[in-house]
């Protein structure tokens, strides 16, 4: 019987999703769990995979089609499996001696070669950041072997199978390619239960298929991850797939419905535990940069040896955008479930600004001027990691509340270290906000090949002459780091005066005046 393959559930704030790349063609064998196919949505690209071993028998949405949410993609027949299915057919047609034999051996099995995944074009190479398990180790299937660290993101490998790594072929800060090989896996060894694809078809007959993989549940690689980022407890997720196999589509509608319990956190104690002891009266630690780190250090030089940046700096008056938040923060809090803050002004105002002045909006690619006709705003986001710069889409057309949402969200995945490629690819200007750590006026650095940034900071209550009158104000500085050979100091300082009347009245922003 064809098993259905389906697009996952998208997300409330996303209508549709475009096809990507079908990565098997029909008549090609798929393992369970296999990726087959990507959907690219308007914030992130989805990963569907197989929900069970058979054959790609039929592909309806070509590549570049748009689809809709849990839309049917393609079809899964019988026949051209797994190795895995085609070794378990095999005892059925023995006798229940030579059965016997084959499952007694639990110290080893077929091995598999551990590949890094797959980069992105603009990601040429990768680092082995630290391997979670030693040669040996049993680990279950789908569980974390090692992290890759590129200079974006951090790509995390797992286990094909329940098993044990039996050799490590390159080492904590080895440098890697796409795809290239990082170990060697053995199904079933390291004294670990024989695999659960083994496991199911007999357990499914004997007790209704309650096969071990995270905890008691079978869980697919999408919905485990998802299950790691918001730290939920596997064993209060109901499974709708196969044999009660956890899906992507079961995870979110836990995280929506917030059923799930939060899983006790266990890190702590393991992690102090391994923090080397600091000895000697004048201690040194020397670490290797790591790979985020390498990438921001050469861009930022970067970016001042080859543009001509200058700095503008202007004041404004705060109170009226503090006074409308003050008034209508739990009625937005409410309505929105998030926080009215300032970025969300911010954005709108730069938004703004930016369609008056499009030489502020564009980019310069070698001798090209490239205007944008949109625009898409970097928010700079400070992580353990380093400082990396997640972008907000379209912002023209958003609301205050949609930015303050994708804001918090860039900010909790960005400290989690869960921000993909997407996230921060593109971007037709930069705002960074220095005023949350208490700084009271900098010099940002340009992003390229972003032609300005802004730079917010600290709110302080300052003596302003205000109708010939001293009044204690709450003022912000605001500086605007801009390249000179694209903009000039005229359309750079009526940028800035723009944010700063728009702050300074906020019903402008509805207005669009």
């Amino acid at each position: 019987m064809a098993t259905e393959i389906k697009a996952p559930s998208f997300p409330e704030s996303v209508a549709e999703g475009t096809v990507g790349t079908w990565h098997k063609k029909p008549g090609d064998s798929v393992e369970r769990d296999e990726l087959i196919v990507e959907i690219e949505t308007d914030k992130v690209v989805l990963e569907v995979v197989a929900v069970e071993a058979g054959t790609l028998s039929e592909v309806l949405v070509e590549e570049g089609d748009t689809v809709e949410s849990e839309q049917v993609l393609g079809r899964i027949g019988e026949g051209g499996g797994s190795a895995e299915q085609k070794s378990e057919a095999k005892p059925a047609e023995k006798d229940d001696a030579e059965g016997d034999a084959q499952e007694a051996p639990k110290g080893g099995g077929e091995k598999r070669d551990v590949k890094a995944p797959s980069f992105p074009e603009s990601v040429q190479e990768g680092t082995v950041a630290s391997w979670t398990k030693k040669v040996g180790e049993a680990v279950k299937r789908d569980e974390v072997l090692a992290e890759i660290e590129t200079d974006k993101v951090v790509l995390e490998v797992v286990a094909p199978e329940d098993g044990a790594l039996a050799e490590i072929k390159v080492e904590e800060g080895g440098t890697v390619e796409s795809e290239a090989v990082l170990a060697i896996f053995e199904v079933g060894a390291g004294g670990a239960a024989p695999t659960a694809d083994k496991q199911a078809p007999k357990a499914s007959a004997d007790d209704g298929g309650s096969d071990e993989q995270v905890g008691d549940k079978i869980v697919a690689p999408a919905a485990r991850k998802l299950i790691a980022e918001h730290d939920l407890d596997v064993s209060a997720i109901t499974g709708t797939g196969k044999d009660g196999r956890v899906l992507k589509e079961d995870v979110l509608k836990a995280v929506k419905e917030g059923s799930a319990k939060k899983a006790a956190p266990a890190k702590k104690a393991a992690a102090s535990a391994a923090a080397p002891a600091v000895e000697g009266e004048r201690p040194e630690k020397r670490v290797p940069m790591t790979r985020l780190r390498k990438t921001i250090a050469k861009r930022l030089v970067q970016a001042q040896q080859t543009a001509a940046m200058l700095t503008t700096y202007n004041e404004v008056d705060m109170g009226a955008v503090m006074e409308l938040r003050s008034q209508y923060k739990d009625t937005f809090l409410k309505a929105h479930d998030v926080k009215l803050g300032f970025m969300g002004f911010f954005v709108k105002a730069a938004s703004e600004a930016l369609k008056r002045f499009p030489d502020v909006n564009a980019s310069i690619d070698g001798d090209d001027i490239v205007y944008h006709g949109y625009q898409d705003i970097g928010v700079a986001v400070s992580t353990d990691r380093g400082l990396v710069v997640p972008v907000l889409r379209d912002t023209d057309s958003m609301k205050i509340a949609d930015v303050e949402k994708g804001i918090v969200d860039f900010g909790k995945r960005g400290r989690e270290g869960k921000l993909g490629i997407e996230d921060m690819q593109g971007g037709t200007f930069t705002i960074t906000n220095g005023g949350i750590f208490g700084s009271l006026m900098s010099t940002p650095i340009l992003n390229p090949p972003q032609t300005a940034i802004l730079g917010m900071h600290k709110i302080q209550e300052r003596p302003m002459a205000v109708n010939g009158k001293v009044e204690i104000r709450p003022m912000m500085y605001l500086a605007l780091s801009y390249d000179h050979r694209m903009i000039d100091g005229k359309d750079a300082v009526q940028f800035l005066v723009t944010i700063k009347e728009l702050l300074e009245d906020p019903a402008r922003l509805l207005l669009e005046i």
